[in-house]
């Protein structure tokens, strides 16, 4: 695995906005952020076309990943296993990139004079990313949409306090799935079905013949998902 601690900042220049970027800090001062990190191997402009179908409340945010992989980016190295036949990843690695998006984030929430809410909205990797932010701040964020993805083993040092905070918060989180993902691996999906609902006020949703992918039936789930979220803060405008 690569040495996570010279993973780079956030690129500015590569945050794809819902609106103009100089208009980002009076907006998100009343309204909610919707904060979108892709999948391994792609980049910012993959999850952005769901823009058009999730609601308007939201200031979308979709950031690129990290690091370069493959045709596009990632937030954490993947390496093959070939006695196992799987993909491993090294939970330092994850651990560091969720650091460098809470910076980003904390350098955002100073230009807008304090976030209102934040969502997060993952695929893939950047769901399981999803998932490791709020459990290093589940106080900053109000819930999580991960799709196709998973929770990532953690025993780093730390992790227990980590997991026991974010279970106290019971923050909302919608997964959705194709039971027969060929992707996401059976031991990752067994684990986290063990554990979301444990952590997390989960909403579990399966779709048939989707693969590694997104339905727009699954897309409309998510819509009224974050709906729900807007009607716990009614406030928001």
């Amino acid at each position: 695995m690569s040495d996570s601690s010279h993973l780079p900042a956030v690129d500015d220049n590569h945050v794809r906005w819902s609106l103009p970027r100089e208009h980002v800090a009076r907006e998100l001062g009343h309204r909610p952020l919707l904060l979108m990190l892709h999948g391994y191997g792609s980049h910012e402009m993959d999850l952005f076309g769901l823009a058009e179908f999730l609601p308007s409340e939201f200031v979308i945010a979709s950031v690129r990943g990290l690091i370069p992989a493959g045709p596009g980016f990632a937030w954490f190295p993947l390496e093959w296993d070939a006695q196992t036949n799987e993909l491993r990843r090294d939970v330092d690695d994850v651990n560091e990139s969720a650091r460098v998006l809470l910076a980003w984030l904390d350098e955002l929430d100073s230009e807008v004079g304090g976030l209102d809410r934040v969502v997060l909205l993952g695929f893939s990797q950047g769901g399981a990313m999803a998932i490791q932010l709020l459990r290093h701040a589940p106080e900053r964020f109000d819930a999580a949409v991960v799709l196709a993805s998973f929770a990532t083993p953690d025993s780093s040092v730390g992790a227990i306090q980590r997991d026991a905070a974010l279970a106290e918060a019971q923050l909302p989180v919608f997964w959705g799935r194709d039971p027969h993902d060929p992707v996401i691996t059976d031991e990752l999906i067994a684990y986290t079905r063990r554990w979301l609902p444990e952590h997390s006020d989960l909403d579990a949703r399966l779709y048939s013949n989707v693969g590694h992918g997104i339905s727009m039936e699954e897309v409309d789930d998510v819509r009224a998902f974050l709906v729900a979220r807007l009607a716990d803060n009614p406030n928001n405008n």
